[in-house]
């Protein structure tokens, strides 16, 4: 993506980014050159290689996973806050409106998880992050006896070991930081969670 070195954000921020805002999209790249893109959520784990690795799973009858063994690589595309920021809030002179936000890309080619036990695992994986904060805690064990096994034959699990990961943080670096602290100011006084979320990242790149 354009990544201009003012809003470039280092891997410990993209891996926080992913962490903590895993519902992504997965695009792959069709026979005929078009995109294919998937809704889902993927989980980052510091395992399978320098850059970790995401686990995830499709429908079976989604043809998606069929693209996994092509030779070009997939992208997984995360994104946290973001806001419209008018020119209005900055301080007097000939200004324009912009967008501020977090985003991460992270590529790689997904291997599909053959093996039973090793799906298990991954659905596992994500049963225990996603459950974490609730009061239940529901995991595979909740289900009747080899249930669990028998679901797996309509899903296609799989690991998605990273080559690379950009992270942009466009958060108004390039501006003034009387405009910077009058945008996060105006952020904050919203009611919008993606606004005062904006705001608390802008504020943790102020200088």
């Amino acid at each position: 993506m354009y990544l201009p070195k003012h809003f470039e954000g280092d891997e410990a921020i993209g891996r926080e980014i992913m962490r903590a805002h895993s519902w992504a999209l997965l695009t792959s790249t069709a026979e005929d050159g078009a995109p294919f893109t998937t809704h889902l959520s993927l989980l980052w784990q510091e395992a399978g290689g320098p850059h970790g690795s995401l686990i995830g799973h499709v429908a079976r009858a989604n043809p998606h996973w069929k693209l996994f063994m092509r030779p070009a690589e997939s992208l997984a595309l995360f994104w946290g806050p973001h806001a419209y920021v008018s020119p209005t809030w900055y301080t007097p002179g000939v200004k324009v409106p912009t967008w501020n936000y977090v985003t991460v890309h992270a590529y790689g080619r997904p291997q599909i998880i053959e093996d039973t036990q090793g799906a298990l695992e991954v659905l596992a994986s994500l049963a225990r992050e996603y459950e974490a904060a609730g009061p239940e805690g529901w995991g595979l064990d909740r289900l009747p006896a080899g249930n669990a096994e028998a679901q797996t034959r309509g899903i296609t699990v799989f690991r998605m070991p990273l080559s690379r990961v950009e992270t942009k943080i466009k958060l108004s670096q390039n501006r003034e930081l009387a405009d910077r602290e009058r945008v996060i100011a105006r952020l904050e006084a919203s009611d919008g969670q993606d606004a005062q979320g904006t705001a608390r990242w802008m504020k943790r790149v102020l200088p």
